[in-house]
């Protein structure tokens, strides 16, 4: 293996082109080797955009790459599971695009295919990796806010005029649980250190995107009495936050999924008896630090911070809610 991980790009999705691949060439551990696509012309394009040495025209022809260490896969959800599979078995370490995929049972049959060809497998959750969650969990263990009481997360934006959008296809794993709402919950499972035992979920499911959830109220429950209520949408005003409240005090994060690239702008705002202040721990890539955690596993034996356990357990939570949202009804965890 070469001094850097290279990674193979599978797909030119939009998140491939703007965030992952401008992230894993800001990394200091990784490097672009090759980027694939259906369709031939957009993969040339894409690699004469950042200058990839490498394109192809098809996911077979990036897999059969004896130079390419690890995927990254962005495709649509019900495709992850299928190439997660086959990359897999031709040796690479995967990096998958949340949520890994529709079902507990298949990001289990995921996990234990990279197991059984002795490759790495994890869910591309990128905000994790941002050192602001990091002070976050100082602040919670100093005592500062007391002890957790709850989390309030909310994940909109409005795009629902773009119709013919993956994320509005049922059959393709659509819709704002799976899109969005996937990050709340990640996250408060996260803070919490436990899984949930229980949800319910009140959700508008649309017509005219082919019935897939574009709202969702949601409630979930963890043990000692903690709870995560959060909304997730695809048709309504755009945000981004989490608030984890205390006894004493809570905390905010304006943009708890995203990063800030502004100097100026609020990452953590604590709030107590004593007063507010806010906190910067400053202008960080989370892309790019999840490009080389993913390297530190692969070339140095680095424990994942997250690897497929917590993706089984955070697309299990996910399904749940789902479940819940359709039918109305509480949905105990098992």
């Amino acid at each position: 293996m070469s001094k850097k991980l290279r990674f193979g790009i599978m797909s030119t999705a939009r998140i491939a082109r703007n965030s992952m691949i401008p992230g894993i060439l800001k990394s200091e551990r990784c490097e672009v080797g090759a980027v694939a696509s259906r369709n031939a012309e957009k993969a040339s394009e894409l690699a004469e955009r950042y200058h990839i040495g490498k394109y192809y025209g098809s996911y077979d022809e990036l897999l059969e790459d004896p130079d390419i260490d690890a995927v990254y896969i962005p495709l649509p959800n019900h495709l992850h599971k299928p190439w997660t599979i086959k990359a897999a078995q031709a040796g690479k370490h995967i990096l998958c695009e949340k949520p890994a995929a529709l079902t507990e049972a298949d990001v289990r049959e995921m996990a234990e295919a990279a197991k059984a060809h002795n490759v790495l497998f994890a869910e591309a959750f990128m905000y994790r990796y941002h050192p602001k969650h990091a002070r976050v969990r100082k602040i919670i263990e100093s005592g500062e806010i007391g002890q957790l009481r709850g989390i309030h997360g909310s994940f909109t934006f409005n795009n629902a005029e773009d119709k013919s959008n993956v994320r509005y296809s049922k059959d393709m794993g659509g819709g704002s649980i799976y899109d969005v709402g996937c990050y709340p919950i990640s996250a408060a499972r996260m803070i919490y250190g436990q899984e949930p035992k229980a949800v319910t979920a009140h959700a508008f499911f649309s017509e005219e995107h082919d019935g897939v959830d574009m709202m969702v109220h949601g409630m979930v429950e963890f043990e000692d009495g903690l709870g995560l209520t959060f909304e997730c949408g695809m048709w309504t005003y755009s945000r981004c936050s989490l608030e984890i409240a205390g006894t004493d005090g809570r905390i905010e994060l304006p943009s708890a999924f995203g990063w800030e690239r502004m100097e100026d702008m609020a990452q953590i705002c604590v709030h107590t008896a004593k007063g507010s202040r806010e906190e910067k721990v400053g202008i960080y890539n989370h892309f790019a630090l999840q490009a080389d955690a993913m390297a530190a596993a692969v070339m140095d034996g680095t424990p994942l911070p997250y690897g497929p356990e917590d993706a089984i357990s955070n697309v299990r939570a996910i399904e749940a809610c789902l479940q819940a949202a359709r039918s109305s009804s509480r949905v105990v965890i098992k």
